[in-house]
């Protein structure tokens, strides 16, 4: 595992963050489905912003996914987690960074 810096800023890379940015939207659970089953979907908490975190996965900013993994604010999707976005087949923000599928609630409204 490399230790070396990043040599740029992932979050100065705005061609790359349009690109997730457009590609980022809600959909429900029930079509990440098969994306679980293969292990592949990563939730990412409510307190992060989901495109910076795709940035840094998609810069292989090992520094920032630990750190995030370590806090319990990145993590594959539980089985758990799934069974309960399941049940209310919830929507839920998607953005996809090969070959991983990105997910996070939607915010609770404070109204």
């Amino acid at each position: 595992m490399s230790t070396e810096p990043l040599k740029t800023d992932p979050l100065k890379d705005s061609e790359l963050h349009d690109k997730i940015n457009r590609e980022t939207g809600r959909v429900q659970w029930s079509e990440l489905e098969r994306h679980f089953a293969q292990g592949v979907v990563v939730w990412v908490s409510e307190e992060l912003d989901l495109i910076e975190v795709a940035l840094r996965i998609a810069h292989d900013d090992k520094a920032s996914i630990a750190r995030w993994m370590d806090a319990g604010k990145l993590a594959k999707v539980s089985s758990v987690q799934a069974a309960t976005w399941q049940a209310a087949d919830s929507p839920l923000w998607a953005s996809v960074v090969s070959p991983f599928v990105l997910v996070q609630p939607e915010k609770k409204s404070l109204h």
